[in-house]
């Protein structure tokens, strides 16, 4: 069966459907949304989606996550996500940016199914959103994520964390940036099973941004890379 005209459309030229979710979206509803909406878009009824929202504070575990990195198992809610990777603190202040494409397609930079060059795409969309607010974004080889280095003492952060899951070439779950998050809350975990380095956020770096102002910034940059 053709895609309806609309969605290949929207495949034509290159923009997936843009979302802002009002107030937090419960971990659970975000998952059935996530499933949902990627058998859609490989049956083709649905167009890709960049779906930007807010979790209440909660802790979710990726398909490698060690049980002795969950430091205080009562202190948030925990969900299974099925992505990859390790421990994710979500919570106010952060910006979850859920990315749902056809990787049988290439996107921009991003070769069709090739899963090092999307989860490259998503640091490179994290890296360029960043440089709008003077924050140098860096790579770690072997860390996943993006970081950030305070120049006087020389110490990494994380700032942004990646995770992905990829269903019949059709993507999802995606990044999250820390805006100005409650960061004593990433202490129940041991995010992305890395101990010796810290989280940071704008806030915390001196940038007074707005999720508003991140979600514009993610919004221009992402024609860049994808």
């Amino acid at each position: 069966m053709a895609a309806p005209a609309s969605i290949t459309a929207a495949r034509m030229t290159g923009g997936p459907e843009w979302r802002v979710a009002p107030g937090r979206v419960a971990y659970p509803e975000a998952l059935a949304a996530m499933r949902e909406r990627a058998a859609s878009i490989r049956a083709g009824t649905a167009a890709e989606l960049v779906w930007l929202l807010e979790h209440p504070p909660l802790y979710t575990a990726g398909t490698s996550a060690r049980p002795e990195d969950l430091r205080a198992p009562d202190r948030f809610p925990t969900y299974a996500a099925g992505r990859g990777g390790q421990w994710t603190y979500h919570g106010p202040g952060q910006r979850t940016a859920y990315v749902l494409l056809d990787l049988e397609h290439a996107h921009g930079q991003v070769r069709a199914r090739d899963l090092r060059a999307y989860v490259w795409g998503l640091e490179e969309w994290l890296i360029r959103t960043l440089a709008r607010f003077d924050v140098r974004g860096e790579r770690r080889q072997g860390r996943v994520g993006i970081w950030v280095v305070d120049a006087a003492s020389g110490a990494e952060a994380k700032i942004g964390a990646i995770g992905v899951r990829v269903s019949r070439w059709v993507s999802w779950h995606g990044v999250a940036l820390n805006v100005a998050p409650d960061l004593s809350h990433f202490a129940g975990i041991v995010p992305c099973g890395i101990a010796e380095h810290g989280v940071t956020s704008l806030a915390a770096l001196g940038r007074a941004a707005t999720l508003a102002d991140v979600d514009r910034a993610l919004r221009e940059t992402w024609p860049e890379v994808f």
